[in-house]
């Protein structure tokens, strides 16, 4: 069957394209998110943790000092300046945040918070950081109830503890993301989980496809069937009034896309249909056009991770460490690194390399090297690397 493209849909296709263009010409010279482990110190015992967190800090972790002229570095670049994102561990464990996030402000960083949802997440702190100008936080929720989301955080009583913080970010007027790592035991969960976001009207759902890093070796990952299927379900989900994002899984831009196209794509299995009724059932027709943002960042792309100990990767999945903050330059390692480049080429091998695909997703190169020890082979999470002839629905 041939599918017709109105003029209308080749000006929106050709608007879109100029943007990318844009964006990875933007990315060629910084980042759009410099994600930094302030410390690897964590009270929870999450058993998907990429970053392996620990009771106790480590004596090698960045000072003070270090993190301020890393803050310097971003200040230099001209505007927009990428966006630092406070993570861990938990970064509530550092206690001179407050103080690098008034530092970050006063040269025109801007910064989001990614705290643990432990006891130091008072509402008390909540209101300090929304005064020190702090206006994004995202906190995670991996199960529709206790019974998952405890066994998943290791704490018992933590899915209520969390109920209990995204109301109180909301109160204090913060911008409310939640993280979700899908995963075997939550992949039927996702539409409940979905109507959880809804009823307390948090802004951004990001999704985490697992990768075998940290203490993620011993999870079960979903398929790559499981994998398109809930990407068309996010697609759904983000017609609810909150934006959908993926971490690891940029195979959602190439299932959005086909989908916004009219184009054909893999075939959907039953639980996207499952998930797809069950989302009708909690919340009924969709109320808005589809969120779902198509920035084309990836691993190496728009993003960079600064570990606790100042060595900088491609991203918190990959563990490749390309440089150090104590000796060299955050921004000359990400425009200048020979992998950081090639990422932002598309020199992809394999399945990857030749999918016409390859700029808008890319597939995860976390999971390539996870899976072979080399950033830029195929994803093996992509259907259309697994089963590259997959018949069109």
């Amino acid at each position: 069957m041939s599918i017709s493209i109105s003029d209308e849909s080749r000006v929106a296709l050709r608007a879109r394209e100029h943007r990318h263009e844009v964006l990875q010409r933007r990315f060629t010279d910084r980042p759009l998110l410099v994600f930094w482990e302030m410390t690897k110190a964590c009270d929870l015992a999450c058993f998907h943790c990429r970053a392996d967190a620990q009771h106790e800090p480590s004596p090698c972790e960045l000072s003070t000092d270090e993190g301020r002229r890393m803050i310097d570095e971003l200040a230099a670049l001209a505007s927009p300046r990428p966006i630092l994102i406070l993570t861990g561990g938990d970064c509530l464990k550092r206690p001179d945040l407050t103080e690098l996030i008034d530092y970050a402000r006063s040269v025109a960083v801007p910064v989001a918070l990614a705290p643990s949802v432990t006891p130091l997440l008072t509402p008390e702190k909540m209101r300090e950081l929304r005064e020190h100008g702090v206006k994004t936080v995202s906190i995670s929720l991996d199960g529709m109830d206790a019974t998952t989301h405890d066994a998943v955080r290791g704490v018992p009583g933590h899915f209520d503890a969390t109920m209990a913080t995204l109301g109180h970010l909301k109160q204090a007027g913060f911008t409310v993301q939640v993280n979700t790592t899908v995963m075997a035991r939550n992949v039927e969960q996702m539409a409940d989980i979905a109507r959880i976001l809804h009823v307390n009207h948090i802004d951004i759902w990001e999704v985490f496809f697992l990768i075998s890093t940290g203490r993620g070796t011993d999870v079960n990952a979903s398929t790559p069937q499981q994998n398109e299927d809930i990407c068309h379900f996010l697609v759904d989900a983000s017609q609810y009034g909150f934006t959908v994002r993926s971490v690891e899984g940029p195979f959602l831009r190439r299932v959005n896309q086909q989908r916004h196209d009219l184009a054909p794509g893999p075939a959907t299995s039953d639980l996207y249909h499952r998930l797809h009724r069950r989302l009708g059932e909690l919340l009924g027709e969709p109320t808005h056009d589809v969120c779902a943002p198509s920035a084309a960042t990836r691993d190496g792309n728009g993003i960079v991770f600064v570990g606790a100990t100042g060595d900088v990767y491609p991203s918190g999945f990959l563990p490749l460490a390309l440089g150090n903050l104590r000796d060299s330059s955050l921004v000359e390692i990400y425009r200048d690194h020979p992998l950081m480049r090639s990422i932002r080429d598309a020199a992809f091998v394999g399945a990857c390399g030749a999918c016409s695909f390859r700029q808008l997703c890319g597939g995860s190169r976390s999971r390539a090297f996870a899976v072979s020890g080399q950033p830029l082979e195929s994803d093996p999470a992509c259907i259309l690397v697994t089963t590259p002839t997959s018949p069109a629905p």
